[in-house]
């Protein structure tokens, strides 16, 4: 059962007013500023439960840390190797290419993509022509 707490709510606001899918650590920062009662484990806890309950979603762990996300639509996301931002990838209709391959019903499709993002890779470049 989904109890939506105030607490949970202001969790939320902060998963969705934090840029780059913030980390459990980034979101208990955010929150502790406007609201210093608040713990780390109430943070945890409730960032745990939307994502049980699809309010959020967990997109894996990057840079070392479980990153949360508050989009409701299917999307990629791309990993900088260089400045290490998470970058959300608009989808391409992946689940319509599988499914015809495989006697599996298809549900949802996460894909992360690796590379280095415009800035990162004009920088990658310039190091390469300085030497």
């Amino acid at each position: 059962m989904k109890r939506n707490t105030m607490q949970r709510q202001i969790i939320l606001d902060a998963v969705n007013n934090l840029a780059n899918h913030p980390t459990a650590e980034d979101v208990y920062l955010y929150v502790v500023k406007t609201h210093p009662t608040i713990s780390k484990a109430t943070v945890y806890r409730n960032l745990a439960a939307a994502t049980e309950n699809g309010e959020i979603s967990s997109v894996g762990i990057f840079d070392g840390a479980m990153r949360f996300d508050d989009r409701k639509d299917e999307h990629f996301h791309f990993v900088c190797d260089g400045c290490k931002k998470l970058i959300d990838v608009p989808i391409f209709d992946l689940k319509a290419n599988l499914t015809p391959l495989s006697d599996l019903k298809i549900n949802k499709v996460e894909l992360t993509l690796r590379g280095f993002c415009k800035n990162c890779e004009f920088s990658q470049l310039s190091k390469k022509e300085e030497k």
